[in-house]
């Protein structure tokens, strides 16, 4: 696979809990940081977090103590943990590699999170 393919979204009440994963095989994942992003109905992608190949972490404000990203650099692979969820959190969600952003065929399906009241 060049493209990631992400998974573990699903329709869960605020409050609650969900963990995303972004298989990435066939990337440059081990060697470049990789980037959860987001896309809401009506708005622009916006990153969400991203995190380096040495685990140095980044937070959008909007989700900054309530998510955390990791990552294993062996298994091409990274995480999303999202607690605490809120509605305006609802999205489709995408992860990719941060060399890669301009090419839009690098990008996957994503995966649905829906946060109800």
């Amino acid at each position: 696979q060049v493209q990631p393919v992400e998974s573990g979204g699903g329709l869960v009440q605020a409050g609650g809990s969900l963990r995303l994963s972004c298989a990435a095989s066939g990337s440059r994942s081990s060697i470049n940081a990789m980037g959860w992003y987001r896309q809401a109905p009506g708005k622009q992608r916006e990153l969400v977090a991203r995190i380096t190949p040495g685990g140095r972490t980044n937070y959008a404000d909007s989700v900054k103590g309530r998510f955390t990203i990791s990552r294993d650099n062996a298994k091409n692979t990274m995480y999303l943990q999202m607690n605490s969820l809120k509605p305006e959190d609802t999205a489709v969600y995408y992860c990719n590699t941060e060399n890669n952003l301009e090419n839009p065929d690098s990008w996957g399906q994503g995966t649905q999170v829906t946060v109800s009241s």
